[in-house]
């Protein structure tokens, strides 16, 4: 064969790794537009939610909140209702609510976040008899359906646990209190989050935690002075999830808290709200909107290192 046949032969073309196509695909001009076009369109919703929570009575009655460019009529009042007032038959506003949604998001986030970390590092690199049973045992809770539990661990916080006669575990009588949400929220977080937090501390370097071990490094040295550090991105992706879903959560704040003003969530008191006030959407928005801002202020403030927790277990290359 001479070798203008081979010459005139196309030569193959070079295909890219996945990621790399992926992102290349997501780059371009076409991909741009499209990912532009789906933000607006999810961001409607909440940009109409915040306009008719700004919108005086009359105005949200009588036309859409779109026509809010034309004529523009804007007032704090709903949310000062909302807050401190409540009105329309509904004693007392939001404020107490979102305090206690604070007192039960804050700890119920960090409380499985150090406890998982701690051990998911004891499962990735402190090597002991049954250590890989006890962490398929952890991952295989992850699919016992949270309603299953909500009656037992109630019945065990108010009660204790009992056989026959005899009282295995006493009744902590924690009624009035954050302590049960705290509880639950933690329990039902801990198996998601060992699962995933062991993932990622496994994947650190073995050269770099055999250093620190030659150097005379502890284990508790080497996990707050190593292993934290590197796994930042993991605890603050975690931490995102985690704080919205116990902001958002109704259930177990219904199951353990109740409804007292004491301890309730906001979550509850809207339910009682949308109720209440029935028709009155300027009030029904401006409160939604409030259970929006935290949220979003935690999200915007942890995003950087939310990115780069989801990046971390990307393909390299």
């Amino acid at each position: 064969m001479s070798s203008s046949h081979l010459t005139d032969r196309p030569q193959p073309t070079e295909s890219l790794p996945p990621v790399k196509a992926i992102r290349k695909s997501f780059s371009s001009p076409l991909g741009s537009m499209l990912v532009l076009l789906l933000t607006v369109l999810w961001t409607i919703p909440t940009l109409g939610l915040l306009i008719t929570s700004l919108r005086p009575k009359q105005d949200v009655t009588d036309s859409g909140w779109w026509t809010f460019f034309a004529h523009p009529n804007a007032t704090l009042s709903n949310y000062h209702t909302v807050l401190f007032e409540g009105g329309f038959g509904v004693s007392g506003g939001l404020m107490p609510y979102m305090v206690n949604s604070l007192a039960i998001a804050v700890p119920a986030t960090i409380f499985p976040l150090v406890i998982a970390s701690m051990a998911a590092y004891a499962l990735a690199w402190v090597r002991f008899r049954g250590s890989d049973t006890l962490f398929f045992l952890i991952f295989a809770l992850q699919v016992v359906p949270l309603q299953m539990t909500l009656i037992p661990l109630l019945q065990l916080f108010s009660g204790g646990a009992h056989l026959g006669g005899v009282t295995i575990v006493p009744g902590f009588n924690l009624s009035g209190t954050y302590a049960p949400v705290w509880l639950a929220h933690t329990m039902f977080a801990l198996p998601l989050a060992t699962f995933l937090l062991h993932n990622f501390i496994s994947q650190l370097p073995r050269d770099l935690m055999e250093a620190a071990v030659v150097d005379g490094a502890s284990h508790f040295k080497i996990f707050r002075s190593i292993v934290l550090p590197l796994c930042t991105p993991a605890l603050a992706s975690f931490a995102i999830f985690q704080f919205l879903w116990v902001w958002n959560d109704l259930l177990v704040a219904l199951t353990f808290a109740g409804g007292t003003p004491e301890v309730a969530p906001m979550t509850v008191r809207l339910a009682q709200l949308s109720g209440s006030f029935g028709g009155h959407w300027e009030l029904l928005t401006a409160g939604a909107f409030l259970s929006m801002i935290i949220p979003l202020l935690v999200f915007f403030a942890l995003q950087r290192y939310f990115v780069r927790g989801l990046l971390s277990g990307s393909v390299k290359g």
